[in-house]
């Protein structure tokens, strides 16, 4: 199975030539920003935490929900979008390189649904592979 590459950064931060395919996956676009101003080429906003989930990790209108809740909640929300990551995955593995960005504010990565999504789609990838050495 060949190695697949996939990188996790904010949308704001500097574009590099080994980014690939930047896809922003939020559910909000940036405000404010011009359209010639993306610094992505796809925005795939079902990949995002829904607005209400959103909401609770920031704490708005009551208290902030803990990282422990916020990811199984995300890894819950994201069990709908499984044909998306499968996508996803089969552009990695075919030799696709990917970079998923998340919010300009998000500066913790490890603390960031794009850290979850990047490994929902390396394991998917695992699969498509463990598929393949099963046929």
């Amino acid at each position: 199975m060949p190695a697949v590459t996939i990188y996790t950064k904010r949308w704001d931060d500097p574009q590099d030539e080994s980014d690939g395919t930047r896809i922003l996956v939020t559910r909000f676009r940036p405000r404010g920003l011009r359209k010639e101003e993306e610094t992505w080429s796809e925005w795939l906003a079902d990949l995002a935490p829904t607005a209400e989930l959103h909401a609770a990790a920031y704490g708005k209108g009551r208290e902030a929900v803990g990282w422990s809740t916020y990811k199984a909640a995300y890894l819950k929300q994201m069990l709908a979008q499984r044909p998306l990551i499968q996508q996803l995955a089969q552009r990695a593995l075919g030799g696709e390189v990917l970079t998923l960005l998340c919010s300009s504010q998000c500066a913790r990565e490890s603390r960031c649904h794009r850290s979850l999504l990047k490994e929902l789609i390396e394991a998917e990838v695992g699969r498509i592979g463990d598929q393949c050495a099963l046929a």
